[in-house]
């Protein structure tokens, strides 16, 4: 995340109750998140385009399209309202984490995926109060792949019940929100 631009910042993960703090620049960079279990979180980039985290590069890396770098393009804002989402899923560990980032890159499920370490999950399952020690995934994707995202990842993730919360992308550089639509089929 290298690019100026407008900040995601405090989030709340609706139905858990913990806030989380995700600071990162929209401009040409992307973020991805698996969760599961309940709250989970991890940092860091998985399929990542040359030159730098997802979104920076010249749109030759990981067989996606869209001018991903053009940073001129300010006014194409037509159609992006909602197209483009931002998922949250939380892993056990880097591993599962990894492997899940690069099966949701490489089947065209996202765009990027970002991988946040070191989060810590508090929450209550079946009756007791856990707390563990989680990585976080911020998936780029289009709003309409969401349910089969969110099915990819029940079938892959070790936990029972995995957490997939998506937010709708109201705002974003344009190139950048495009290259998400280029990289994820309809």
């Amino acid at each position: 995340m290298r690019a100026a631009g407008a900040a995601l910042s405090l989030l709340l993960l609706p139905g858990l109750g913990r806030r989380g703090t995700a600071t990162g620049t929209v401009t040409g960079t992307g973020t991805a998140a698996t969760a599961t279990k309940g709250t989970a979180a991890m940092e860091g980039t998985a399929g990542t385009a040359p030159g730098g985290s997802c979104g920076t590069g010249n749109g030759t890396g990981g067989g996606t399209t869209g001018d991903k770098g053009d940073r001129g393009d300010r006014g194409d804002t037509a159609g992006d309202t909602g197209e483009v989402s931002a998922a949250f899923v939380t892993c056990p560990n880097l591993s599962v984490a990894t492997e899940l980032a690069r099966s949701l890159v490489q089947n065209r499920l996202a765009a990027c995926v970002n991988i946040i370490p070191g989060v810590t999950s508090v929450y209550t399952w079946q009756g007791k109060l856990e707390e563990d020690s989680e990585v976080l995934l911020m998936i780029k994707t289009r709003s309409s792949r969401v349910p089969a995202l969110s099915d990819f990842v029940r079938s892959q993730h070790p936990y029972e019940v995995p957490e997939v919360v998506a937010l709708s992308v109201a705002q974003g550089n344009p190139p950048y929100l495009r290259w998400v639509r280029d990289s994820v089929p309809p």
